[in-house]
């Protein structure tokens, strides 16, 4: 009798254990769930965070998927204790497992992503002299995106580890690895040359987000990095779809890899006759007009000649890419305006002389006839 009833002690004592144990975690998973629903909990955790932004971007890139984690990792200390049959039991376990890895996977995705958000939010785009922000953008945005690939592919591992035939499936893919194989791996080849070129891309940075480039003579800007490629905005609102291999391949032409500052040029034909000096100031007038000169360079050369007239190279410098051009513009118009109006006479002209030929001189010429009356 006492033996039996210290058994059953002994297995109340146990009972009461794993209630208080699953009611603890239920409390953690409620906890957390709360903490991250849309409409209370992440009010409170963002008041919490905001001396630390990491928190309140957290929120914003995983709030779903965490509140998951918890309630996956509740159900499965639940389950545990229900006295489920093994079959059924194996199939609960293997299903609550995988849900786990994959908020898990998710989570942690969501924690790189809100890391990268603070970093991008503490460099903003919008400064004037932006290159520093620029190059931690690129590097942060690419090995953001690298490392979700890589959290991706040993979350995709971790669930074929816990598969039942997930051992058999990579024996039988190792044992037909001949032509196949070699079929995967030739396949596989630009994948894993662009994410290395990306890795090499965000250490070395031969371009970065916002910069100029020249491709194949277009004209465009850096407007997004991905993991495969990049995409570069043109001038007339295309966008060219360019692998990142590809810059790590071949040559190109970056403007604002160390500064946006630039130097853009006019050219102007103009006969002999023209007034170098008073144009000479006339565009230096222009361009102190101008908000769009940066003040650095405003030159006048006479770059070529030949028996027509004189070519006339101005020099003028901007801040970046878009003012140089809009500048440009304006400079070769009130060029133009100022020599049409005072100076019209330097415009280049074909200089022709009409001459009676050979046959014109040499013959007589004919008597006007005589007239009777």
């Amino acid at each position: 009798m006492t033996c039996s009833t210290g058994r059953k002690l002994s297995a109340l004592g146990a009972w009461c254990e794993y209630c208080f144990f699953i009611f603890v975690i239920y409390l953690i998973s409620w906890s957390g769930s709360y903490l991250f629903r849309p409409q209370r909990g992440v009010k409170v955790v963002r008041r919490l965070g905001r001396r630390q932004p990491f928190f309140t971007a957290f929120v914003n890139q995983g709030q779903y998927v965490t509140r998951w984690l918890f309630w996956f990792i509740w159900f499965k200390v639940w389950f545990a204790g229900l006295g489920l049959t093994a079959h059924w039991a194996q199939i609960v376990a293997l299903v609550l497992m995988v849900g786990i890895i994959v908020c898990a996977t998710l989570t942690l995705m969501a924690m790189v992503e809100a890391v990268a958000t603070v970093v991008v939010q503490s460099n903003p785009l919008t400064e004037k002299d932006n290159l520093k922000a620029r190059r931690i953008y690129t590097q942060t945005r690419v090995l953001a995106r690298s490392t979700h690939l890589v959290l991706s592919l040993l979350g995709l591992a971790f669930i074929l580890l816990i598969l039942p035939g997930a051992k058999q499936i990579g024996t039988s893919l190792l044992a037909s690895a001949g032509v196949a194989g070699l079929v995967a791996g030739m396949a596989a080849r630009p994948v894993v040359g662009n994410f290395i070129a990306g890795l090499q891309l965000a250490f070395t940075q031969p371009i970065r987000i916002d910069d100029v480039v020249i491709i194949d003579g277009e004209w465009g800007r850096i407007e997004e990095i991905t993991a495969t490629y990049v995409v570069v905005k043109v001038w007339d609102e295309r966008r060219l779809i360019v692998p990142l291999q590809w810059f790590v391949e071949n040559v190109f032409q970056n403007w604002t890899h160390h500064t946006a500052e630039l130097i853009g040029t006019v050219f102007l034909w103009l006969d002999y006759r023209a007034d170098l000096v008073a144009l000479e100031a006339e565009f230096k007038q222009l361009c102190q007009a101008q908000s769009l000169w940066d003040q650095r360079v405003a030159v006048m050369q006479i770059t070529e000649t030949n028996e027509w007239g004189m070519q006339l190279r101005f020099l003028v410098s901007a801040t970046d890419s878009g003012q140089l051009f809009d500048l440009r513009c304006a400079v070769r118009a009130g060029l133009i305006s100022y020599l049409a109006q005072y100076q019209p006479q330097t415009f280049v002209r074909l200089r022709t002389e009409a001459e009676p030929s050979f046959a014109t001189k040499a013959s007589p010429q004919s008597p006007k006839p005589r007239s009777d009356h």
